[in-house]
């Protein structure tokens, strides 16, 4: 256990967040004992109270580590799936509350793109792990966004792989390009729809889970500077 987790039951009554921590750890336990798995909406209310507690307290660590993987190295349940950017300062796991190993399917590209292989590893997630949350997370002042950006509007040339991989992300740019505002802000929140309405739209196996109310999609923005997380539902 690191020095952060041996101490922390006593921060959380000193800083009065012990109400908000508490929930998480129950459920975490509760899932690692082989009880029901949560809801849709039990795992959206998770990762939401996990950001609070992040934004609230983002030096408390939620968890031991040697104990955690004990418990899930045969088998993992995670509760939601996660795409998000490849950008070192977006870590689900952290941003969340500082889940464990097991709670999250995390998926990650330049500009959280749901791709071929991310697309196969959703399905896989939803399928076979039973994950009821799908959640596609944009992120303040992305790079792979700013440099679609600079394609729309500057007509920008790319090297290399970067070319295509950000061709996928001009879409959501010329989306809002008419609308007033800061046009990098705006082009990530609707990138994020835009791909978390693309694996609702592509992958059957995922709108049949949704049509069942087993699983929902939301899609969201990470504000670096804040660390707070907002999520919307995607409308089917």
């Amino acid at each position: 256990m690191c020095q952060i987790c041996s101490t922390r039951r006593g921060f959380l009554s000193l800083a009065g967040l012990a109400p908000l921590a508490m929930p998480l750890a129950l459920s975490r336990a509760a899932a690692a004992d082989g009880e029901a798995a949560p809801t849709p909406d039990q795992a959206l209310t998770r990762l939401r109270e996990g950001n609070a507690l992040f934004v609230e307290a983002p030096q408390l660590c939620a968890t031991d580590m040697a104990q955690n993987r004990t418990k899930v190295a045969k088998a993992q349940h995670p509760y939601a799936i996660v795409l998000t950017c490849a950008d070192s300062r977006v870590a689900p796991e952290l941003l969340f509350g500082g889940v464990g190993l097991g709670e999250l399917f995390v998926c990650r590209n330049a500009g959280n793109v749901a791709d071929t292989a991310v697309m196969g590893s959703i399905e896989y997630a939803v399928e076979h792990l039973h994950a009821p949350l799908i959640v596609v997370l944009g992120h303040e002042r992305c790079g792979a966004v700013a440099a679609a950006v600079d394609v729309v509007t500057k007509g920008a040339e790319l090297p290399g792989f970067i070319k295509p991989m950000v061709a996928e992300i001009v879409p959501a740019v010329e989306a809002v390009q008419a609308k007033k505002g800061d046009l990098i802000d705006m082009a990530v929140i609707e990138n994020a729809r835009s791909n978390a309405a693309r694996i609702y739209e592509k992958s059957e196996i995922v709108r049949a889970h949704v049509a069942e109310d087993a699983v929902k999609i939301v899609f969201g923005r990470y504000d670096l500077d804040t660390g707070a997380v907002n999520l919307n539902l995607l409308s089917a």
